[in-house]
């Protein structure tokens, strides 16, 4: 039986055509209470072939809209989630496990993607520019680019939908999404939203199932233009040389390796709150979260003393409970990789400040994590352990620990924590990274480009940048005027 403070949103078949349908199949499970909670369809490559044809379809109809009655449906729908925000969270914290304050505030954020794209369809501008003949006027347009796949992952299963979605709804494309296994019932709730808003019929269609086989017809279908995704630089190779044959353009938000450098003239007390704010939120599991804490020597022993009551006070549990700041891991298997990233640090000779091991409470709870003496060739420090550990590096220099951060094939987000204003501009420049915080440990935003460099994507989401993704520029000579 569904928890009744989200029932009023639960949906559990799937979007295609205008038409919901499947058998609930595959279980989504409760993290916290190892419980299931629902049932959705297994897809594969027949639904989802027919909901790509669906969209396109749809595409014409949609991108022939007045951009004011685009812009009302997704206002219309800005105001659905709102109106169930309190609904939509406590289904995203049953079925991803993150505290119900976190999930409150995703579905804020994820609102505000459709609140800021509905006013954006306004400003998709063109050009006029200067012609060759002097009885001619070029010009240039911007046009929906057309269907969009979009594939997006469990640790934010309302923003990362919202933030591809919203910008090619009001660009003029249409959608055929697949949410992650883990977490597809915000997705379909959201869907549900959307359909109410007025979004109709095979302009938006959520799938579930079978991954590679909806992967497939995703690359291989002639009238997808765009694969958007949210997930591991593994995962976006695939999708870059499988979009290839068809010269489809791809959209990549790949994983991160961030570093977050502590100055000896930082302010420690907002350090600190910096690595609790971007460390520990969800759990760790965030592509934009510290991975490699660098500390200069000269503070590094007090950095550490504070960060380390800071991290003893968080108080893990279900996420429902009042004042949980940590919840489980999403499943064993990421249990798994900071226990090993935690044993492999120790076993080279790191210092364990507090926690290390799996939590008390059982299930995929870990304990917050502090370890210092960390080194390069740690697995902490080469890949992203998306999880409650915080490995601390001590430096020396500037230069040296501007070498060791960007010593890294990721390069999606980076902070610091410094009072020196020329240190400051050096380090905005010089640090390899597609978004960079100096003295705060939050970075994201509806109103800025969310991306990486390197190998941590090729494609920016947010702002007025975010909608460029889902539009073609076309060129266009009107010759043979009289003038």
């Amino acid at each position: 039986m569904a928890d009744t403070s989200y029932a009023s949103v639960l949906e559990t078949r799937c979007l295609v055509a205008g038409a919901w349908e499947g058998a609930g199949e595959t279980p989504v499970t409760d993290p916290a209470r190892g419980e299931v909670i629902a049932h959705v369809p297994h897809l594969g490559a027949e639904a989802a072939g027919r909901a790509v044809d669906a969209a396109s379809a749809a595409l014409d109809g949609w991108g022939a809209e007045p951009v004011k009655a685009r812009a009302r449906v997704l206002r219309a729908w800005y105001d659905l989630v709102m109106a169930n925000r309190d609904a939509l969270a406590a289904l995203l914290t049953a079925e991803q496990g993150k505290p119900l304050a976190e999930a409150l505030g995703e579905i804020d954020y994820a609102a505000s993607y459709i609140e800021f794209y509905a006013e954006e369809a306004k400003r998709i501008l063109g050009e006029v520019i200067p012609a060759a003949a002097g009885n001619a006027r070029a010009m240039v347009l911007r046009q929906p680019i057309g269907v969009v796949a979009v594939i997006t992952p469990w640790n934010f299963p309302a923003a990362m939908i919202t933030r591809k979605v919203a910008p090619a709804l009001a660009s003029g494309c249409t959608i055929v999404l697949k949410p992650a296994p883990e977490t597809p019932l915000t997705a379909l709730a959201l869907a549900r939203l959307a359909e109410r808003a007025g979004v109709p019929a095979g302009v938006l269609n959520v799938i579930t199932g079978d991954a590679p086989a909806i992967g497939d017809v995703f690359l291989s279908h002639p009238d997808v233009r765009l694969v958007g995704f949210t997930g591991s630089t593994a995962v976006g190779k695939h999708l870059m040389r499988g979009a290839a044959d068809g010269m489809k353009r791809v959209a990549l938000e790949l994983g991160g390796n961030a570093p977050f450098i502590v100055f000896d003239d930082a302010d420690l007390d907002a350090a600190v709150t910096g690595v609790i704010a971007s460390k520990f939120r969800n759990m760790g599991q965030t592509c934009v979260c510290a991975n490699r804490i660098y500390v200069q020597a000269g503070v590094h022993d007090a950095f550490v003393e504070r960060l380390a009551a800071a991290v003893r006070a968080l108080k893990v549990g279900d996420g429902r409970a009042p004042g949980v700041q940590q919840g489980p891991l999403i499943n064993m298997a990421a249990v798994d990789k900071v226990e090993a990233h935690v044993a492999d640090a120790l076993e080279k000779g790191a210092t364990l400040v507090t926690g290390g091991k799996r939590h008390a409470l059982g299930g995929t709870f870990f304990e917050p994590t502090v370890v210092t003496g960390m080194r390069a060739d740690m697995q902490a420090a080469c890949s992203e352990t998306f999880g409650p550990l915080a490995p601390v590096f001590a430096f020396e220099s500037e230069a040296e620990v501007l070498a060791a951060a960007n010593n890294s094939d990721a390069g999606l987000a980076a902070y610091f924590f410094t009072r020196d204003l020329s240190r400051t501009y050096r380090m905005l420049e010089r640090l390899q990274f597609g978004m960079v915080g100096c003295n705060t440990g939050v970075l994201s935003s509806e109103l800025a480009p969310f991306g990486g460099v390197k190998q941590s994507g090729n494609a920016r989401e947010g702002s007025h940048h975010g909608i460029a993704e889902f539009t073609e520029l076309k060129y266009a000579v009107l010759g043979g005027l009289e003038l």
